[in-house]
């Protein structure tokens, strides 16, 4: 290679690192995850890559709008009658699923009934078995009638309907429909590379009009530093940062003139669970001390670099169900010692490690790759846990092997976290029947008076007898520390300036996704 090549081959490479691309349709958006999917059928999907897939090529009867209020989505209207107890949707007429058939309240039906199907994998089954009668009045009225009243029943209708005449006689568990998905949703789906990218196309008969964007792809990269390096080079639109990549990395004059950051409180928490079937977990005293010697503060200034606040319990605090009053640990690595040895736990043998019937303390936290924040906090538990004499091991695992895992109840601890409904029913997560492969108790928690109390808050619609409850509710978790609740992170997205009509609401910012699009000026972005 002569002199001339090498310095062209030096300036391509920098021109590359720079982020100077092909270039692309401006009109399609690429928004990056570091996890893959799992199942496109929003009855099955137990996972936020699936959601947000699903989101887009489904939609429910109802769902949020900006301001956190129920509006109508596949319904038009609604009526609420017999106390509460029935509802009668009136649904829109000329909907198309994307193969063109219409939707109608057969569908509706068909999807409720695969709900309560015990052969059906699906995690949120307690919020239908509570219906009495659902039926098809006419073609496009769908009624459903509840045995009792049940507070989180309208928000159960945002589940995504799925297509009878696709799905009826197949088992929607392993049907090749969960890998080539059709809905009625402002998306179509277009094609799916395991591990590299989901892609959709804007659907050209959406009831709610055409989405501005004519292409969604969700590219899988496992690493977030490796998704900022996409998107600093014009691979990806949009991402999470994590609060480095926020406070620091994105400050600089080219990050600044082509994206714009956004900062909101986050309906959602970060923990670490414990598997409960592990006799090291089944003592109450001992989780207490374990979250005695966890610095959360530690962590939230370290990790978070601020941008998040301590855990108690179940709830973010920007939920109404949020105990204020609830139980809080603050880093006491001396009274973790000493509830430790309460409870039969001591170093015996001066090796630093406690022990228990010969036994050392040691567990492993397994967490997903790619998450740096999630990481590195186990790898600060780690620590904290150390200087109380247990010994922990960390194994970091993809996406889909991690989920794997949980689903088999083939764990110690788990750091994770979840994105909460508006409804502060939490049944499908604490309540004791909630413990089949694919359902969200796969800690195994039991607890005969938060099952009862999670029955009684989807009784009321007293608001103030929920909020009593939920409380309640709060204050046990806390107090038995099922999990250790860690910290209420903020979200933090950055998307390229191209796009307009972005707005932050309470619902965060992709509740008008179908209304944010490209000027087709250059100069304007």
């Amino acid at each position: 290679m002569n002199k001339f090549s090498l310095h062209i081959l030096v300036l391509i490479l920098l021109l590359s690192a720079c982020g100077q691309k092909v270039e692309r349709n401006p009109n399609t958006f690429i928004e990056s995850s570091i996890g893959d999917a799992r199942r496109l059928n929003p009855v099955i999907a137990n996972d936020s890559a699936s959601g947000t897939i699903n989101d887009q090529v489904f939609n429910g009867l109802v769902k949020y709008d900006k301001d956190l209020k129920l509006v109508g989505d596949l319904a038009e209207r609604w009526t609420v009658t017999n106390r509460g107890k029935t509802i009668t949707f009136y649904l829109r007429k000329g909907v198309k699923w994307h193969d063109g058939v219409e939707f109608t309240a057969e569908d509706c039906l068909f999807t409720y009934r695969k709900f309560i199907d015990p052969k059906v994998a699906t995690p949120y089954s307690s919020s239908y078995m509570v219906v009495k009668k659902a039926e098809v009045v006419s073609r496009y009225v769908f009624r459903v009638t509840y045995r009792k009243p049940f507070s989180p029943a309208l928000e159960s209708w945002a589940a995504g309907m799925i297509p009878k005449h696709l799905l009826e006689g197949k088992d929607i568990n392993t049907d090749a429909f969960n890998r080539h998905p059709v809905g009625t949703g402002p998306y179509k789906f277009r094609e799916w590379i395991s591990g590299q990218k989901i892609v959709l196309d804007a659907n050209d008969d959406y009831f709610e009009g055409r989405p501005n964007i004519d292409q969604f792809i969700y590219r899988i990269i496992p690493d977030s530093s490796t998704a900022f390096q996409e998107l600093l080079s014009g691979g990806v639109d949009m991402m999470d940062l994590n609060p480095l990549q926020f406070l620091r990395k994105s400050e600089t004059p080219r990050i600044k003139e082509n994206y714009v950051k956004f900062r909101y409180p986050a309906n959602a928490y970060t923990y670490m669970g414990y598997n409960l079937l592990n006799p090291l977990f089944g003592s109450i005293r001992v989780r207490q001390a374990l979250s005695y010697a966890i610095d959360r503060q530690g962590i939230i200034d370290g990790i978070l670099l601020g941008l998040g606040r301590p855990c108690t319990g179940p709830f973010s605090y920007v939920s109404w169900a949020y105990n204020p009053k609830a139980k809080s640990y603050a880093y006491d690595p001396e009274r973790a010692r000493r509830m430790l040895a309460q409870a039969g736990w001591k170093d015996r043998n001066g090796d630093g490690v406690l022990e228990k019937n010969g036994k050392p303390f040691r567990f492993t936290i397994m967490t997903n790759q790619g998450n740096t924040e999630r990481i590195r906090t186990a790898e600060i538990i780690q620590q904290n846990l150390k200087a109380v004499g247990i010994v922990v091991d960390i194994r970091v695992m993809e996406w889909q092997a991690f989920i794997e895992q949980i689903d088999k109840r083939s764990f110690d601890a788990i750091i994770l976290g979840w994105s909460m409904g508006r409804d502060p029913d939490l049944y499908d997560i604490w309540h004791s029947s909630k413990t089949k492969k694919g359902e969200y108790n796969f800690i195994s928690y039991k607890n005969p008076v938060v099952d009862r109390l999670l029955v009684e808050g989807r009784r009321t619609f007293d608001m103030k007898k929920r909020k009593k409850i939920y409380y309640r509710i709060h204050a046990i978790l806390a107090e038995e520390q099922p999990y250790a609740f860690l910290y209420v992170p903020d979200a933090l997205p950055i998307v390229h300036k191209r796009f307009k009509g972005i707005k932050v609401e309470p619902l965060g910012i992709m509740y008008n996704f179908i209304h944010w699009y490209v000027p087709k000026n250059r100069m304007e972005w």
